[in-house]
């Protein structure tokens, strides 16, 4: 999808047929990226630092490692293990973060570019550019491309809607007013209108939470009655021309960066059915086009570890660059790692799990399309190809366990009294964090250190880093005399 080096300074775009629903669409060219070359290079030299582990010997890349860019870090989908990732990459590469005042940019709003942290508009002066955009925001291409460039590498992470609801309904019991009102979330789906109310405080985080995080319009009949957070549509909306991505027309500030609603009579029911064809509705393909032609890559949380390989080669950096350990799981839980499929689970589980992708039924819509798209850059990637990486990146993360962690693996709260570890606890799950083996080396320490710390105290640490506190001298005054 995106740029594999840096002589490659286009993109490759190919039509995409809409099915017959679409009706006048199907002669929009919708935007396909061509991954391209994927079989040109391998992965870069997989060489671990710590000098207890062995290498498979150095190689020269024939691309040089990308270091822009904008992770769109969506809610219960395994993110904040993502986001551990860029924070070491950049912190040992000394790239610079835009970084939130606090730790969201005004989310649940739209992202501003004023919301971060040292950002100068345009014209006011000077200012050292950022590499890496990567915390909770809702996504606003118009304002995120003020502080990013264009040819930024854009990627995120999506999560099947059934597993997403039980971690959200978990987590936000006491922040959405619809979870907090519901026995259980079998309870709430069996009638969720019993509980939902669009527009209520923190309800975005009970139905299509992915697609609100992706800053997507959302159909008229689903949209809040009063204090509409979604944009009007533009009576003049413009077209995708055929071969064409849009990110590439749409530099002009005054321009439109959002994706064009456009409903067909009767679509997108609030029953609809979870095996939701993707075909029978413009106002859904028009969205996920428009993502096409904005996101290079989209991981899958099922396929958490294939995602991370296929991130590595597309950002050209080693495999170590993307091998960590998981963040912000709660205990009983856990972040993808298991493909979706309900073979596993009891009748009644897969009841629930049906009944969540048709409330989601947006959500699932998104889900299905970039699963697709995950598996098609898989098989021109090479299974085989892939299946060996992962092996090497699985091995690599157990080697990295057993010498860094106590127990080699995430603990209980309970047991962590360092407070440089102590992941932050909400919801009503224990999210689990990780204690530093003793004796380690200064060498293994820092790196430890750096796989281990929470999101938020990383976040506090770059901050640190990136604007460190002023220390105020006071001024040394004359000795006044006596009276």
């Amino acid at each position: 999808m995106g740029p594999l080096s840096p002589t490659r300074t286009m993109r490759l775009w190919g039509p995409r047929s809409l099915g017959v629903a679409l009706g006048v669409f199907m002669t929009i060219g919708f935007a396909l990226q061509l991954w391209g070359g994927p079989f040109q290079r391998r992965l870069p030299g997989l060489q671990l630092r710590q000098s207890w582990a062995s290498t498979l010997g150095p190689a020269v890349p024939s691309c040089l490692p990308r270091q822009r860019l904008v992770f769109l870090k969506t809610h219960k989908s395994g993110s904040s293990s993502v986001l551990s990732l860029l924070h070491r990459y950049g912190d040992r590469h000394g790239l610079r973060f835009a970084l939130p005042a606090r730790y969201q940019f005004g989310y649940p709003k739209l992202f501003q570019a004023s919301r971060v942290k040292g950002y100068r508009p345009q014209g006011g002066g000077t200012q050292s550019p950022f590499h890496i955009l990567c915390h909770h925001m809702r996504f606003n291409l118009k304002e995120v491309l003020q502080v990013m460039p264009s040819d930024s590498f854009f990627f995120s992470i999506v999560r099947d809607p059934a597993a997403l609801a039980r971690s959200a309904f978990s987590y936000y019991k006491s922040t959405s007013s619809a979870f907090r009102k519901s026995p259980s979330l079998a309870a709430f789906l069996d009638n969720p209108r019993a509980f939902y109310q669009p527009g209520a405080r923190g309800d975005h985080y009970a139905r299509n939470l992915l697609w609100f995080d992706f800053g997507l319009p959302f159909p008229p009949e689903m949209r809040t009655k009063r204090g509409n957070p979604h944009p009007p549509r533009d009576p003049n909306p413009p077209q995708l021309p055929s071969g064409v991505g849009l990110r590439a027309h749409t530099l002009d500030p005054n321009a439109l960066f959002h994706p064009v609603p456009t409903v067909a009579d009767g679509h997108s029911r609030t029953s609809s059915s979870a095996s939701l064809d993707l075909r029978s509705s413009s106002f859904i393909q028009w969205n996920l086009a428009w993502l096409d032609s904005v996101f290079d890559l989209v991981l899958v949380a099922e396929y958490f570890d294939e995602s991370l390989v296929l991130l590595a080669d597309a950002l050209c950096w080693g495999l170590d660059d993307v091998v960590g350990f998981m963040h912000n799981a709660q205990a009983g839980g856990g972040q993808g790692g298991s493909a979706v499929g309900d073979g596993g689970l009891t009748a009644e589980d897969r009841q629930l799990s049906a009944r969540a992708r048709a409330w989601n039924n947006l959500d699932w819509a998104l889900y299905v399309h970039f699963n697709r798209s995950l598996w098609a850059r898989i098989k021109q990637y090479g299974q085989s190809r892939l299946d060996s990486a992962v092996a090497e990146l699985r091995a690599r993360r157990e080697a990295l366990a057993k010498h860094c962690l106590v127990g080699g693996e995430a603990l209980d709260p309970k047991y962590i009294t360092d407070r440089r570890f102590r992941p932050f606890q909400f919801g009503s799950g224990k999210v689990l964090g990780y204690v530093l083996q003793s004796g380690l080396s200064l060498q293994d320490q820092e790196e430890c250190e750096r796989l281990a710390i929470p999101e938020l105290q990383y976040k506090d640490k770059l901050d640190a880093k990136q604007f460190p506190p002023t220390v105020s001298v006071p001024l040394k005054t004359s000795r006044l005399p006596s009276p």
